[in-house]
């Protein structure tokens, strides 16, 4: 068991403002739940047995966050902040989700992408003290993975949340091994901060299935299994053990899955998103996203979803995810499935996903599959290969969605023409790290003459042009996920339905005001609290409305807000009798 969490207990009442705590003396400051630093008062002090372990100065929280702004703005480079940060967050949990609430837009690029990406590749290295679960598949039996999360000294109406990556599909650096704990890390501080998910009530986990990672294996700090990728039926089979012993554990708590690989996210989910309370954010976070700003960009236009041509090039997890839900908001709209899927062109390595791949084509790339005989009197430079630029000049699409990983493949040529058949294209180079993305808005909005409606993967600055400032929205799963995740939890939903996404997705849609041109297609970064309030009620709602919901919604803006943690020291009850200091 965690051996902090023998020593203190957090009260009912709303935000998570009441801690019974059991330590005395130094143990106390090792609490990072309960220890404040400088900020215990002299009263405190004397009750807790601290007096000598502490600076005789008091210093309150808003000084306290002052202090450490300052030394995090000191860091030199990025990956300093990251490490800075981290210490904060395993010594001061108040003091490190304040500062980060603050200082979100800032610092949202340090605690995950595209920073935490070096920070995983250098995990072995620079390893310390965290607090998650590590699942080995060589020790991977029913009874060693429910005493790893039994663990975690959670009692099973505790969590809300795992957290759990198998490390193959990491952001854009791939198979990382042990160090993709640290992305569930990132995740479950965007759930605190963004979403005011208590951290106690999230448990992330890392499945060691070992890597395929030459260079990891290689590395003598290495710190994961040192053998190759486990793969086919043993995996499934891991999976499955993680799954049941995960729900009898904590069987309130909903499994996010995180940067699995391609050939696995959309099995894992498929399978068992019917039976139990799973998410899978690269598939159904990054769709709700992307569906959001889409669905804002098409009110700029004035026109309706179901009657978009939309290009999809990638058509990978998060390519088909997007899509996937784009059909759903086009059926909502009143068009048949039929009809909305029509409605798609989607490509893969091999250029244009159609019938002539015949089995190369992967199962849940396969709805989208154009039947090869339409392309009979398309104008294609090479007849063995149906690229991107032949896709936009026989479709005239609308919209065009980049999740490729291929820099620069929306090139001048591609967009002018594509511009040349549409008023305001939409087009969205999501592709990160930066350095991956399709094209960047300063040059889509030149050849577009100012017209293109844009979103983006990674973080860009404004773009000034001819007069106007285009502010450009990041199609960041921040925007989603943590609302989704506190969503189920005020409601206690059973599963996470295709509605609830649905739900997420226009919640984000109706916030911006995008009536201006340059206008953002996506609410602020440092609006995130309120955007993922507005989620949560949004899908919760809708987890009452398809009988999913455990819990009745009364008065969901209350029940939403009362709970949401919020970073501030709590009342700590010191003995049987309540006594608070």
């Amino acid at each position: 068991m965690d051996a902090d969490r023998t020593k203190y207990e957090v009260l009912p009442g709303a935000h998570g403002g009441r801690v019974r705590l059991f330590a005395r003396g130094r143990e106390v400051i090792r609490i990072p739940r309960v220890n404040r630093g400088a900020a215990f008062t002299l009263e405190q002090r004397e009750a807790l047995g601290l007096k000598g372990q502490l600076p005789t100065g008091v210093t309150p929280l808003e000084l306290q966050l002052s202090r450490v702004y300052e030394q995090f703005r000191a860091r030199r480079t990025n990956f300093d902040k990251f490490i800075h940060l981290s210490a904060l967050r395993e010594r001061n949990t108040v003091l490190f989700y304040r500062l980060l609430s603050e200082h979100l837009a800032e610092m949202m690029p340090i605690v995950y992408t595209p920073t935490i990406g070096e920070a995983i590749e250098l995990f072995s290295h620079f390893y310390n003290r965290l607090h998650a679960v590590f699942l080995s598949i060589d020790d991977g039996d029913a009874d060693t993975i429910e005493e790893s999360l039994r663990s975690s000294g959670r009692d099973a109406d505790e969590v809300d949340a795992i957290i759990v990556t198998d490390s193959e599909g990491i952001l854009g650096i791939g198979d990382q091994g042990v160090g993709g704990v640290l992305i569930t890390i990132g995740k479950k501080s965007l759930y605190t901060a963004a979403g005011g998910l208590d951290p106690d009530r999230m448990v992330p986990v890392v499945l060691d299935v070992g890597t395929d990672n030459l260079g990891l294996l290689n590395d003598d700090f290495y710190l994961g299994l040192r053998h190759a990728r486990v793969r086919g039926e043993h995996y499934d089979e891991f999976i499955e053990r993680f799954v049941e012993a995960a729900n009898k554990v904590f069987p309130h708590a909903m499994i996010h899955w995180e940067d699995f690989g391609a050939a696995n996210a959309h099995r894992i989910l498929d399978k068992y998103r019917d039976n139990i309370c799973t998410f899978n954010d690269d598939v159904q976070g990054t769709a709700a996203v992307v569906a959001a700003a889409v669905l804002s960009a098409v009110k700029a236009t004035g026109e309706r979803l179901r009657d978009q041509r939309v290009v999809i090039h990638g058509a990978g997890t998060a390519g088909v995810g997007i899509a996937d839900l784009l059909i759903d908001l086009m059926v909502a709209e009143g068009a048949t499935r039929e009809e909305a899927r029509a409605q798609f062109w989607c490509t893969g390595s091999r250029g244009l996903i159609s019938t002539a791949l015949g089995d190369r084509v992967r199962d849940f790339q396969r709805p989208y599959a154009r039947d090869a005989a339409e392309l009979a009197n398309w104008k294609i430079t090479n007849p063995r290969r149906t690229d991107l630029g032949d896709i936009v000049r026989n479709v005239h699409p609308t919209i065009l969605i980049g999740t490729s990983a291929q820099h620069g493949s929306f090139t001048e040529e591609i967009i002018r023409d594509m511009a040349s058949h549409v008023d305001r294209p939409i087009i969205m180079p999501l592709s990160n790290p930066t350095p991956k993305a399709e094209a960047v808005p300063a040059a889509l909005i030149a050849w577009t003459d100012g017209a293109a409606l844009i979103a983006t993967g990674s973080p860009f600055g404004p773009v000034d042009y001819e007069g106007v400032t285009y502010d450009i929205a990041q199609a960041n799963n921040a925007f989603v996920f943590p609302g989704i995740g506190l969503g189920v939890a005020v409601c206690r939903a059973r599963r996470v339905t295709d509605g609830m996404i649905a739900a997420a997705a226009q919640a984000v849609a109706s916030l911006p005001q995008v009536s201006q041109r340059g206008a953002s297609l996506l609410p602020a970064v440092n609006d995130l609290r309120r955007v993922s309030a507005v989620v949560a009620i949004a899908v919760a709602q809708a987890a009452s409305e398809e009988g999913v919901a455990e819990i009745e919604l009364d008065n969901p803006v209350q029940q939403v807000f009362e709970a949401m943690w919020q970073p501030a020291y709590p009342e700590l009850v010191i003995d049987d009798e309540g006594t608070t200091i």
